[in-house]
């Protein structure tokens, strides 16, 4: 399906859910939201910053309050704990709490793994096979490392096994590889092409895109939206209030790269230009759909395999996938 298609697909499923909320609860007053968001420099910062900063919070009737979190394991507990009503985060991590009892549901799809990648300066290794014996810093608790892992699994050979692996957040993978520590890093944008202007002996052995097409013949989802099932409970127009901003918001960046940059250099301290050249080439690629049309079927799947290869214990319930 070509991305015209799959964005006016898009587009018509959520103006679907639209139409299903009261006239008068369109018309009602804003309704807060609270949205968890990294204090690294990655997507979710720069999404929701250009969010609040674009008033398209205030334009969908909700608003937005960000709240910051240090570290990706006290993000996803945010939600969990109900400190927080949403976040963008990963399929595979979601199932994981859904099956320690977090009533979470994935509302949409957010993100292609377009910007996950493995880089290295080792001539030698040319490929995630050839790390087998060798160091990599890497987030073992995120979404990514999942991804990653099953593409090992698939290739024949297991990460902790074979690899000796250095829990490393994104920031300190950078910092490791860069001192030597490691031969290779996983990392995500915008980390990932300022390491490369930085070090132009780096090269990527992985990416997540082409690694996931290789594997499935399909283009799989680095992050996807959640919402708190307690809150979606207490605000049944939330839902279709949030997945319209987030389509707006995803449009938004791709349309004006350079605006885009602007608040990501003011709000989230990235260097500037940084984020423009991210877009224009398409190492970030945000694509929102609604959970219960199409692209259910290939969250579904990355689940399904994360259970196959033993990451997590059990598939998806009826309950993990909102629907209206």
């Amino acid at each position: 399906m070509s991305w015209t298609k799959r964005r006016f697909l898009g587009s018509a499923l959520a103006a679907a859910v639209a139409t299903q909320v009261p006239a008068r609860a369109q018309s009602a007053a804003p309704l807060k939201i609270r949205a968890a968001s990294l204090t690294l420099p990655v997507v979710n910062p720069v999404v929701v910053n250009v969010i609040k900063e674009q008033g398209i919070d205030q334009r969908h009737q909700l608003d937005l309050v960000i709240r910051p979190y240090p570290s990706i394991s006290s993000f996803y507990a945010g939600l969990a704990t109900g400190e927080v009503d949403t976040l963008i985060g990963g399929p595979i991590v979601l199932q994981k709490l859904r099956n320690e009892g977090a009533r979470v549901k994935i509302v949409s799809t957010m993100m292609r793994l377009s910007d996950l990648v493995v880089l290295t300066g080792d001539p030698e290794i040319k490929s995630v096979a050839d790390l087998k014996g060798r160091t990599l810093a890497a987030d073992m608790g995120s979404q990514q490392y999942q991804v990653l892992a099953l593409y090992a699994h698939e290739l024949g050979f297991e990460l902790k096994r074979d690899v000796t692996v250095m829990q490393a957040n994104f920031a300190l993978a950078r910092g490791q590889l860069s001192a030597g520590r490691v031969d290779a890093a996983m990392v995500i944008e915008p980390i990932a092409t300022a390491m490369l202007r930085e070090n132009p002996k780096l090269h990527i052995i992985f990416n997540g895109d082409k690694a996931w097409q290789e594997i499935t013949g399909e283009r799989g989802w680095e992050l996807v939206t959640a919402m708190s099932e307690p809150f979606i409970e207490s605000a049944p127009e939330s839902v279709a209030r949030w997945v319209a901003a987030l389509d707006e918001v995803a449009q938004f960046m791709h349309a004006h790269p350079q605006e885009t940059d602007e608040i990501a250099a003011r709000t989230a301290k990235l260097q500037p230009g940084l984020m423009q050249e991210i877009l224009e080439n398409k190492r970030w690629e945000f694509e929102v759909f609604p959970a219960w049309g199409p692209e259910q079927g290939v969250m579904q799947d990355m689940i399904d395999r994360a259970v196959a290869a033993g990451f997590i214990s059990k598939p998806s319930d009826d309950g993990l996938f909102y629907a209206p």
